[in-house]
Order: C-alpha cells, then sequence, then structure tokens
C-alpha cells in the first residue's frame, strides 16, 4: 500500500480590484481548517490561494488610482499575502494570473479545448457585468433606478455587441449533470440542486471565452488570434492547474485533480458549470468536491461598501487576536445559510468559549492553589468514581463525533462539540471540588488527571482551526510535538508531565 494520495485544497483566487474583506478572510480560514485538518489526520496536503489579476475591471481599477497595470495587482495582491500570511493560512502556494507560469497553462488549456474543435468564432450581443466579469441572459438582468443591473449580484450591466471566440457549453450541459449527481461532488445539497437548474435552462448557451484586446487591454492573448484575450474566468480557474505544474508536469502526481475547491456561493456557476465543462473539453480529470459556503451579513445586514459596513479582516484582528477570530469565523459561518459579523457577538464568544471554558479550566487545573506540584497525574483507574467514568465516555466519543462532523461539513457542530465538552468537564471540575482535596491525594490526581487530559483532547482537535493557542495549550500541558498527531486522539495517551500555568484568553 502505497503513501496516501495529496489532498489538494484551494480557495479561489481572489479579485484584486479592491482590498479583502472578511468573506475573503473566512474562505481562506475555512481552506486552511481543511487543510490543516487532513495534515492532523495524516495525509500529505496542498493548499493554494492566489489573486486574480486579468480583466476590464483591473485596468479600470488601476487607471482609477492612476498606477500601471502591474503596479496595481502587485500592491493589492499583497495586501491579500500580508493578510493570508498574519492569519496564519498555511498555503503551500500562492498563485497569481500574472505570473509567466500560468500564462502558459492558459495558453495550453486554451490550445487543447481548441484542438478538439470545442471553439468558434461568432458575435457576442448582450448584457455584460463588468464588475462580474459575466456574460448574462436576459432574464438574469433587471431594473432599478441606475439603469440595467445583474439579479444576482445588483451589479449595472451594459449592453455589448462584439467579435469573440466562443465555447460549445451546451454539448457538456448533460455530462456536467450527470457528474454533479453521480458523484454527489458539491456541498451543500442545495447549491447542487441549483447547479442541475443552470444546466436544465435553456439560458445556458455556449459561452464567450475571449473579448477583444481593443476592449480589455489587460489579459492573457489567444495565441491563434492575437486580436482576442482568454475571459478573464477562463484564465482564472486554470490557475488551479498551473499550481500543479501544468502543462509541463505530471499533474497526477501534483495532486490532481483537486480534493476540494472552497469558494463562495456566488461563484457557483463558474466552478461547477463551467470548470467541468472545460475539463471535459480539454480532456482533464475533474475535480472530487466543491465546497460552496454561504456569504457573512454584519449585524444581520448585508454587507456592502454603500451602507459603509464592510468589515476589515486586519482591524478584527487587530481587536480579537488571530485565533479567536479564525475560531468564530469557523463556529459562525455559514455553509447553507448566511453567517452573521457582530463585535458584540465576537466578544461573547471569546469570553464564553474561549476564557471561559477552555481558558478557564486550564487556569484552574494548573493554579497552584489547587496544582502545588505542577503535574499531569497519570490516570489511575483504582480512584476513579461515576463522575470520572461519565467524562470519560464523554472523552472516549469526542474524537470520532468531531470526524463525523467534519467529514460531513459541519463544522460549527465540530467545533462546538469540542466546546461542548469543555464545559462537562468545568462542570465535572465544580462539583468535586478540588479545592477541597488534600493535595496528595489519590482523588484529586484523579481529577487532575481528567481535567487536563479534557483540554489535551480539545487541544489537539482545535489544532486545525486554532493552530497557535492549541500549540500554546498543549506545550502548556507538557505534550511534545510528536504526541500531538491524530494517533494521540484516544483517552489515557498522555500523563505524568510537568504542567505550565497560563492565561490562554487574555481579558478584552
Amino acid at each position: 500500500m502505497g503513501p496516501p494520495a495529496i489532498k489538494y485544497i484551494t480557495t479561489p483566487i481572489f479579485y484584486v480590484n479592491s482590498s479583502p474583506h472578511i468573506g475573503h478572510l473566512y474562505t481562506a480560514v475555512l481552506a486552511d481548517t481543511l487543510a490543516r485538518w487532513y495534515r492532523f489526520r495524516g495525509h500529505p496536503v496542498k493548499l493554494a490561494t492566489g489573486t486574480d489579476e486579468h480583466g476590464l475591471k483591473i485596468h479600470q481599477a488601476a487607471a482609477k488610482n492612476k498606477t500601471e497595470n502591474q503596479a496595481f495587482c502587485d500592491q493589492v495582491s499583497g495586501t491579500f499575502q500580508t493578510l493570508f500570511d498574519r492569519a496564519n493560512i498555511s498555503y503551500t502556494d500562492f498563485i497569481r494570473t500574472t505570473e509567466p507560469r500560468h500564462k502558459a497553462a492558459v495558453q495550453a488549456i486554451w490550445q487543447r479545448i481548441e484542438s478538439q474543435k470545442y471553439l468558434y468564432k461568432d458575435t457576442y450581443e448582450g448584457w455584460y457585468s463588468v464588475s462580474d466579469e459575466a456574460f448574462l441572459a436576459d432574464n438574469d438582468v433587471v431594473d432599478s433606478r441606475q439603469g440595467k443591473i445583474a439579479k444576482e449580484s445588483g451589479q449595472l450591466v451594459e449592453w455589448t455587441k462584439e467579435e469573440t471566440i466562443k465555447f460549445k457549453l451546451g454539448e457538456f450541459k448533460g455530462r456536467v449533470a450527470d457528474w454533479v449527481t453521480t458523484n454527489n461532488v458539491i456541498t451543500p445539497a442545495s447549491r447542487a440542486r441549483e447547479v442541475l437548474q443552470m444546466t436544465q435552462s435553456a439560458d445556458l448557451a455556449d459561452l464567450s471565452v475571449s473579448r477583444p484586446a481593443s476592449r480589455v487591454q489587460w489579459g492573457i492573448p489567444v495565441s491563434s488570434h492575437p486580436d482576442q484575450l482568454v475571459y478573464v474566468w477562463l484564465d482564472a480557474l486554470t490557475n488551479y492547474l498551473t499550481v500543479c505544474g501544468y502543462p509541463d508536469a505530471d499533474i497526477a502526481q501534483n495532486g490532481w485533480p483537486a480534493a476540494i475547491h472552497v469558494i463562495g456561493k456566488d461563484i457557483v456557476k463558474f466552478h461547477a458549470v463551467y470548470w467541468p465543462a472545460f475539463l471535459m473539453a480539454a480532456g482533464l480529470p475533474l475535480p472530487q468536491e466543491i465546497l460552496a459556503h454561504a456569504h457573512w451579513t454584519v449585524d444581520r445586514v448585508k454587507m456592502s461598501k454603500s451602507r459603509g459596513n464592510v468589515v476589515e479582516p486586519n482591524a478584527i484582528l487587530d481587536e480579537f487576536g488571530v485565533d479567536p477570530v479564525r475560531f468564530f469565523l469557523i463556529l459562525n459561518g455559514g455553509i447553507e445559510n448566511d453567517g452573521d459579523w457582530s463585535n458584540d457577538l465576537m466578544k461573547k464568544v471569546y469570553k464564553k468559549e474561549l476564557a471561559g471554558q477552555i481558558g478557564n479550566l486550564f487556569a484552574r487545573a494548573s493554579s497552584a492553589a489547587i496544582n502545588p506540584s505542577s503535574i499531569y497525574p497519570v490516570l489511575d483507574l483504582a480512584h476513579a468514581d461515576v463522575s470520572d467514568h461519565v467524562l470519560r465516555a464523554r472523552l472516549t466519543a469526542l474524537p470520532s463525533d468531531f470526524v463525523t462532523h467534519m467529514e460531513a461539513r459541519h463544522f460549527n457542530k465540530a467545533l462546538t462539540s469540542v466546546v461542548h465538552a469543555v464545559a462537562d468537564a468545568n462542570r465535572y471540575f465544580a462539583e468535586n471540588a478540588p479545592w477541597t482535596l488534600d493535595h496528595d491525594s489519590p482523588r484529586l490526581q484523579s481529577v487532575l488527571h481528567h481535567a487536563f487530559e479534557t483540554l489535551r483532547l480539545a487541544g489537539l482537535l482545535l489544532q486545525c482551526v486554532t493552530p497557535t493557542k492549541s500549540a500554546e495549550l498543549l506545550e502548556g500541558l507538557g505534550v511534545p510535538e510528536s504526541a500531538r498527531g491524530w494517533d494521540a486522539c484516544a483517552v489515557g495517551k498522555h500523563g505524568a508531565s510537568a504542567v505550565r500555568g497560563g492565561v490562554l484568553f487574555p481579558k478584552l
């Protein structure tokens, strides 16, 4: 039996027309949580993120800032990379679509699709959203006070007539539908139903995959048609292959097909209809899973620049710290339905779940007043009582419960299972009143062991979400780095180490 296959996990590459917001951070943290989870489970992992830097919108944004296109891309791409580094996103590749390796990949997949006769020159006449970089059917557009807008995004659209190269998308509608249905590839199921409706729609026509160079001016040239540039979405989606070394390397050895594309629900069509169709046309394997999460509201109000309520990631990291924000995003982020950010709720989660449960149990069990020897005792079942057995049963089930929730992509339930276990341990600790026990009594040793064992399991399982705080907790418990993998996730796997107490979650 060979080594486990690479788990290749991706975020979408983020458009550099503006600075990152909380939605970008959430996508990156969610993908990173999955990457760290699978590393914890013993898989080699490739995690890719990056920036999408071509298209008319970028050219217009650069012009508005009186900056050259590349310099503008460099500056905004840098803000994403700096944020992700600060947020402890463990990416193995930060891909930019202005890199030479990506240009080579895009031109290669174009040539491959073209050689299979799936492209033809035509005239596109219809609605186009510059902001969304999307061609729209008539029923995707509605009237507003400002003019015609895209129904889904609310962005202004313009009527466009131009020479273009089209992709025979219609020939792949049935195959895409079969792929979605047969492989259970899209999470949550409601998004899969949306995709199936898209494939059955008469409005899903052949797709323009190029734009005139005279109009767009910033993109990758079509080698066989120098007057055309590759449509930004074919360009952007190909980044997933670029990261695997396409077209020169053996992409199968480098992680393709992707295990999980983590995306927002607004780009499902591009990833679950266009992307598999492009790959089918090129004769390349299809991704194994598309996780399409929901969006964020702010105090139950839709987030938008016009409302002035866009949550700036660095500001909340400054106020609450990296790991608490990561924890909140995974706990409260929505997969099916939109998550809601509020500073008050963030403070509540910090004080109740993090400081009030995990931090509190660690501080009490490691305090000099209760544990003057600063020891993580070895379990002696001869001195266990009913309350010990009840807590041990809870802890024994915790790792498998966590796995079940993670594999079902119920991330909030996974975190809640840990928080509830720690809450049970806090109640157990209070009921056993260790401050009333003699310091050398076997009963105290049993109580301390179970408190620390709860914290150890919590620290191990939460490494994928709160890597820095989990490391602090495990170091405080005397758990060596060699004993922080999945194999250590069983009750009774540790003991007889020195404990170094401290404050895990300082007061805000």
